[in-house]
C-alpha cells in the first residue's frame, strides 16, 4: 500500500473523524503499489477526464454487499489497492473492511457491520473500534489503522486478522513489540516495499514505523510535542499528522492536517516540507512554501513521484510534482465565511453553538476560526476572530484570534465562552466583544489543574471541545483527549471534576474514580448537574454537584439508534447537549444524524431527524437534517442545531 487517508477530527476529534472523503488513489505507487491494470474480461475504464461510479450508492448509507451501485457503505475514510487490481475499503462508520473486485463486486473482508470491538479472528468474528487507515503489502496482506482502539491490525489474505501492534484501548507513545507497543489516534497506514508499516500517530504527533515482526519505533517527531520544525527524527515536529503514503525510493509523505503542510520523510529520517506553509491555510496553487492547503487529510503517489492530496476543507484534489509545485486537480471549494442574511451567510464546519437570552445564537465556525452571531431575526455576523486566520491572540473583534475553536456557551452577563481546541485554552468574549484567556497556555497541551497568575494560567487542557456553564458562573469543559471534566471557578481556578487524565474507559464512580472514553459536549441544569455527551461511550453520563457520575442513557457496549429508557436506549457518537427549564436533556446524535431527547426520568425518543438519511427537509418533524448535526442549544421553545454549513431550529410545542 502506498496511500492512506483519513478523516479524523483530531480536532474536534469525532468531528475529526467525520470527514467522509476518501481518496482514491490508483495506479502506480497509490494505493496500493500499482494498479492491476484491465484484464481482457474487466470492463474498460471510463474515458480519460470522466467521473464513473466504480461501488456503492449514492442515495445513502448501508452496509450491503454485491456489484457496483447495488453495494453500499457508510462513511469510508480510506483506500487502497492491490496488485491484482483489487480496492480495499475502510468502511469506518460499518466498523468493516470491505474488498471490491476488479468487475465492482463488494464483500466484506472482515468485520461485522455496526459491530465494535477488538477481537481478532477469521472474516466477520473480528472486529473493529473506528477502522479509519488501510493499506496493502505486497504479499496482499491488509493493514488498518484502529483510531478508536489504538491498534494496528493485519488481516491475511484468507481475511484471518491479528494485531500487529498495540494494546487494545490503551493510549501512549511507547515503542516496544507487538502489544508493548503503544499508540494514541492512529489515523492512517502505509507500507513499503520491505514490508515495513508506516503510521501517523496523529495524536502524539508522531511518525512509527512497524516492522514486519512487528516492532515498533518512532520515526520522527517526539511525542507530546507540537510544531511545524524540519529536522532528523526527535528534531522534528508535527501538528496533527493524519495521512501518510509511501514511493518506490522509501520516502514517506505526511499529510499535516492542522499545520496544512504535506511533509516529506527520507529513509533516513529526514523530515522536510514539500508543500505548503505551517499554520497559513488556504487553497492556492504554487510552488512550495507559496502553496496553500486547507487541512489535508489524505495523501498518495504515483510512480512517477507526484503526489496528491486530499484537501479536505477546501473540498479539492492538489497535485505535488516532485519539485514541489502544487496544483488543483480537481474539486472547488463550497463553503465561506460570508456575514448577511441567513440565506446569504456561509460557515466552514462549525462545531459549538449556544443562545443568550436575547435570542441570540452563538456558532464556533470551527474551521473558520471565528466566533459568528445570529440575530433573532437571522442576521450572521462575526463576533471575534478573522475567518481563516488561526491563531491565538487575544483583542477585541476582528483582532482576536482563535484555533478551531469547537464548544461555545454563554452566561446570565451575556459573556461567551469558547473552547479554543488546538490552542489548547478557554477564551471568554464579553458583550462588547473583547477576548481574553480564561485558562489554560495556547500551545501547551497537559491536564494540571491550577489558577491564573503573573505569569497566565497554570492549568492546561488536551483538545477541549465542549464547554458550560452554571448559574453560579462556573465553566465546565470536556477536555476531550484528557476524558475528564473540568470545573473553572469564577475566580479562574481550574480543577477536574470527574474522570482521570490519560485514562479513557466507562466506569461510573465518584470524582477520579470515573471513566469517560471521548467526552465532547457538555451542559448544566437548573439544579446544577453536568450531563456529557461520551462520544466514544457512547452514552450521556450525569454528573451531580459533588461530582457522582452515572450514566443517565445509553449502553457503553452497543453503537444505534434505539429508542428506550437509560441503558436501552443507544446512541452513536452524540457530539452535542443541551438541557431546558423542564430538565429535559437534548442530543446531537450525530452519527444517527438525528435530534434526540431524554426526559429526566432517562426516556429516550427522536425529536427530529431520520437515522442514517441525509438531507434538509423544512417542515412538520421528524424531517431530515442535514448531515451529522455536531452542536445543540435550547432557547425558549426553539432547539438550535449546528449542521456543517449552517444553523437550523426546531419549534417545540410549548
Amino acid at each position: 500500500m502506498r496511500a492512506s487517508g483519513v478523516s479524523v477530527g483530531g480536532v474536534c476529534r469525532f468531528g475529526v473523524l467525520a470527514f467522509a472523503l476518501f481518496l482514491a488513489a490508483c495506479g502506480g505507487h497509490g494505493g496500493g503499489g500499482g494498479g492491476g491494470g484491465n484484464p481482457p474480461n474487466n470492463p474498460p475504464p471510463p474515458a480519460t477526464g470522466t467521473l464513473a461510479l466504480f461501488a456503492g450508492n449514492l442515495n445513502g448509507p448501508g452496509t450491503a454487499d454485491g456489484s457496483g451501485a447495488a453495494a453500499q457503505f457508510n462513511r469510508p475514510q480510506s483506500i487502497a489497492v492491490d496488485s491484482a487490481g483489487n480496492v480495499y475499503v475502510a468502511d469506518t462508520t460499518n466498523r468493516t473492511i470491505r474488498k471490491i473486485t476488479p468487475a465492482g463486486a463488494v464483500s466484506t473482508l472482515a468485520g461485522s457491520p455496526g459491530v465494535a470491538g477488538i477481537a481478532d479472528g477469521s472474516g466477520a468474528a473480528a472486529s473493529f473500534g473506528w477502522p479509519t487507515g488501510v493499506a496493502t503489502d505486497s504479499a496482499g496482506n491488509v493493514y488498518v489503522a484502529d483510531f478508536l482502539y489504538n491498534t494496528i491490525r493485519k488481516i491475511t489474505p484468507a481475511g484471518v486478522v491479528s494485531t500487529l501492534a498495540g494494546k487494545p484501548a490503551a493510549t501512549g507513545s511507547a515503542d516496544g513489540t507487538g502489544a508493548a507497543a503503544r499508540f494514541n489516534g492512529p489515523g492512517g497506514v502505509a507500507t513499503d516495499s520491505a514490508g515495513n508499516v508506516y503510521v501517523p500517530d496523529t495524536f502524539s504527533n508522531t511518525i512509527r514505523k512497524i516492522t514486519p515482526a512487528g516492532t515498533v519505533s518512532t520515526l520522527a517527531g517526539t511525542a507530546g510535542v507540537t510544531g511545524s520544525a524540519d529536522g532528523s527524527g526527535a528534531a522534528a515536529s508535527f501538528n496533527v499528522p493524519i495521512g501518510v503514503a509511501t514511493d518506490s525510493a522509501g520516502n514517506v509523505y505526511v499529510a499535516e492536517r492542522v499545520n496544512s503542510t504535506i511533509r516529506k520523510i527520507t529513509p533516513a529520517g529526514v523530515v522536510s516540507t514539500l508543500a505548503g506553509s505551517a499554520r497559513f491555510i488556504g487553497s492556492a496553487d504554487g510552488s512550495g512554501a507559496a502553496a496553500r492547503f486547507n487541512w489535508p487529510v489524505g495523501v498518495a503517489t504515483d510512480s512517477a513521484g507526484n503526489v496528491y492530496v486530499a484537501d479536505t476543507n477546501s473540498s479539492t484534489i492538489r497535485k505535488i510534482t516532485p519539485a514541489g509545485v502544487v496544483s488543483t486537480l480537481a474539486g472547488f471549494a463550497d463553503i465561506g465565511s460570508a456575514d448577511g442574511n441567513a440565506a446569504e451567510a456561509q460557515f466552514s464546519s462549525p462545531q459549538g453553538v449556544s443562545t443568550d437570552s436575547a435570542g441570540n445564537v452563538y456558532v464556533a465556525d470551527t474551521y473558520n476560526h471565528t466566533i459568528r452571531k445570529i440575530t433573532p431575526v437571522g442576521m450572521v455576523s462575526t463576533l471575534a476572530g478573522t475567518a481563516g486566520v488561526a491563531g491565538s491572540a487575544d483583542g477585541s473583534g476582528s483582532a482576536a484570534r482563535f484555533n478551531y475553536p469547537c464548544g461555545v456557551a454563554t452566561d446570565s452577563a451575556g459573556n461567551v465562552y469558547v473552547a479554543d481546541t488546538v490552542n489548547f485554552t478557554i477564551r471568554k468574549i464579553t458583550p462588547a466583544g473583547v477576548v481574553s484567556t480564561l485558562a489554560g497556555t495556547a500551545g501547551v497541551a497537559g491536564s494540571d489543574d491550577g489558577s491564573a497568575g503573573f505569569f497566565g494560567s497554570a492549568a492546561t487542557f488536551n483538545y477541549p471541545h465542549g464547554v458550560a456553564t452554571d448559574g453560579a458562573g462556573d465553566v465546565y469543559v470536556a477536555d476531550t483527549e484528557n476524558s475528564t471534566i473540568r470545573k473553572i471557578s469564577p475566580a479562574g481556578t481550574v480543577s477536574t471534576l470527574a474522570g482521570t487524565a490519560g485514562v479513557p474507559g466507562a466506569a461510573n464512580g465518584s470524582g477520579a474514580a470515573a471513566r469517560f472514553a471521548s467526552p465532547m459536549g457538555v451542559a448544566t441544569d437548573k439544579a446544577g448537574n453536568v450531563y456529557v455527551a461520551d462520544a466514544g461511550g457512547p452514552t450521556i453520563r450525569k454528573i451531580t454537584r459533588a461530582g457522582v457520575v452515572s450514566t443517565f442513557a445509553g449502553s457503553g457496549a452497543t453503537y444505534g439508534s434505539t429508542d428506550g429508557t437509560g441503558a436501552s436506549a443507544q446512541f452513536d457518537q452524540p457530539h452535542g447537549v443541551a438541557t431546558d427549564s423542564a430538565g429535559n436533556v437534548y442530543v446531537a446524535d450525530t452519527e444517527n444524524n438525528t435530534i434526540r431527547k431524554v426526559t429526566p426520568a432517562g426516556v429516550v425518543s427522536t425529536v427530529s431527524g431520520v437515522t442514517g438519511q441525509f438531507g434538509f427537509t423544512p417542515g412538520p418533524l421528524p424531517g431530515l437534517l442535514a448531515q451529522r448535526p455536531l452542536g445543540v442549544a435550547i432557547s425558549g421553545n426553539a432547539v438550535y442545531i449546528v449542521m456543517a454549513n449552517g444553523v437550523a431550529v426546531i419549534q417545540l410545542d410549548p
